[in-house]
């Protein structure tokens, strides 16, 4: 029969987080694949887990270890995969492997935990109902610009991680394109002995950083985009008179300002019968 790929959430600075169902699903599997052997090994040492074969599968040996890993599940190995801290995939190895077992016809399955992203999210204070999440912005160039112009269009809260040394740079940037008022909440070294959540704005933020020493990894919630006002009717009747001017057709005048100013053409058409 074949096996299964189960990917655990680990701590992400607390061991007390580790759930009982992690535990039992590493006791009992064939192969752990991990980031990092020895952080794993003290980790199932903590659990009280004899270790298995640990196979690494690292950002650098993802890709050949998602065949690997394939392969034994076909084969009927059970291979539970981990990551340093927080759950595989999001932001960290895995996505490659489920895509490789997924296509070979694998199973796979999930213990769910610890989430660095959903912990700074329901601390930041900041609306939860719907969320993006954007991990790590791109360090430089033109894919760093390009993906800080798209959060300025973002109306749904933002979740992202940064490294201490680039925290500066990165509130500066997001400053700078989203306004200094911008609401954002930033937790550093979650569920840790020096845990810290910040509020305030990306101004204030800015600040901050530039008279401290940012210190391990930081997880920043910013507000998204407020909502504009929908336009009035006096709007809408403006932007159909220019229209109109034009030579439009009534029918094609409304159909144009609705596309203009995001009302639906029927609204618009309504406005110009009222003339």
């Amino acid at each position: 029969m074949a096996g299964t790929l189960i990917l655990v959430a680990t701590p992400i600075g607390n061991l007390g987080d580790l759930s009982p169902r992690a535990v039992e699903v590493l006791s009992k599997a064939d192969v752990v694949a991990c980031e990092d052997t020895r952080r794993t090994g003290r980790l199932l040492a903590h659990a009280g887990v004899s270790a298995p074969r640990l196979l690494v599968v690292n950002e650098h040996t993802e890709t050949a270890g998602a065949g690997e890993i394939a392969g034994l599940v076909a084969g009927g190995s059970n291979v539970a995969l981990v990551t340093d801290a927080g759950t595989p995939a999001v932001s960290d190895p895995g996505a490659k492997v489920v895509e490789a077992v997924v296509e070979a016809g694998g199973e796979v399955e999930a213990v769910p935990g610890p989430s660095a992203a959903l912990a700074a999210l329901v601390v930041s204070g900041l609306p939860t109902g719907r969320f993006c999440f954007e991990g790590f912005l791109p360090k430089r160039g033109r894919h760093r610009s390009d993906r800080i112009g798209e959060l300025c269009r973002e109306a749904r809260t933002m979740v992202l991680f940064e490294a201490p040394h680039r925290l500066g740079r990165t509130l500066e940037d997001l400053a700078a394109a989203l306004g200094g008022d911008r609401a954002l909440s930033i937790v550093r070294e979650q569920t840790k002995l020096h845990e810290e959540i910040w509020r305030g704005t990306l101004a204030e933020a800015v600040a901050r950083a530039g008279k401290s020493d940012p210190r391990g990894e930081h997880v920043l919630v910013v507000a998204g985009c407020p909502s504009s006002a929908p336009p009035s009717e006096s709007q809408i009747r403006a932007a159909l008179d220019e229209r109109l001017a034009e030579g439009l057709s009534r029918r094609d005048a409304a159909a144009a300002v609705a596309a203009d100013l995001g009302v639906s053409r029927r609204a618009a058409y309504q406005v110009s019968l009222a003339d």
